[in-house]
């Protein structure tokens, strides 16, 4: 959907508003919401937003209906009233919401295809290990991915979600031998990109008050290693 970029405080980018809802792009290193922390979030930067834009007096309502891992970023929508939340929340829960990934990948990666393990998720240490077999505690996951292009060992790809778990994309790829570039719990670290290259990059929904499907897409990001796609 076309609209007009506003960017505002800590590189967090809006894509749209209405009185329902507003869109807008996490950049990597901001929380979803506070985790009590001093740490910048979506929550409280996009209700300081509207509080000054709009000079609303005392609290701001803005529900949080998905989240995006710290280090990923990506396009979300928030909630501006409770029903608007009430319903996209439904949408999410009956996965009536598509959200497509890109990512960096080590490795000539060709083709596309489907990525399907199993997946443990160790909470004390948040992380997850990924079997090519089925044991206790383990999770069916499964993903779609499309290399777009590469460039200098690495590949741009495109990845669909068919489940969601912890850090799937990250563990499932890794497991697959195209380690995301940058990512150092699966990885390896880069002197040179403090941020793993995964962006939820497209997000799909029914507006929950027009009742028509409208798609939001972030531009390819500038910084390396995304500049060698762009």
């Amino acid at each position: 959907m076309d609209s007009k970029v506003t960017e505002f405080a800590h590189g967090v980018k809006v894509l749209y508003e209405d009185n329902h809802i507003i869109v807008a792009i996490k950049p990597c290193g901001v929380l979803s919401q506070s985790d009590g922390s001093r740490n910048p979030d979506m929550l409280t930067i996009l209700k300081a937003y509207i509080k000054e834009k709009y000079s609303k007096p005392g609290e701001v309502y803005l529900g949080l209906v998905h989240r995006l891992d710290r280090p990923v970023s990506g396009v979300m929508v928030f909630a501006r009233t409770s029903k608007a939340a009430s319903r996209l929340s439904e949408q999410i829960r009956t996965r009536k919401v598509e959200k497509i990934y890109r990512c960096v990948v080590k490795g000539v990666l060709e083709g596309s295809g489907r990525l399907e393990n199993f997946i443990f998720k160790d909470e004390s240490r948040n992380m997850v290990t990924v079997s090519d077999i089925e044991r206790p505690g383990y999770k069916t996951s499964y993903l779609d991915y499309k290399a777009l292009a590469s460039k200098d060992g690495l590949t741009l790809v495109e990845v669909k979600l068919g489940t969601g778990r912890s850090h799937q994309i990250r563990a499932q790829m890794a497991h697959a031998g195209y380690p995301l570039f940058a990512d150092q719990k699966y990885g390896e670290a880069d002197k040179g990109c403090k941020d793993i290259a995964l962006e939820a990059y497209k997000l799909t929904f029914e507006h929950p008050v027009k009742r028509e499907f409208i798609t939001f897409e972030a531009p390819i990001p500038q910084e390396f290693p995304w500049n060698l796609f762009a």
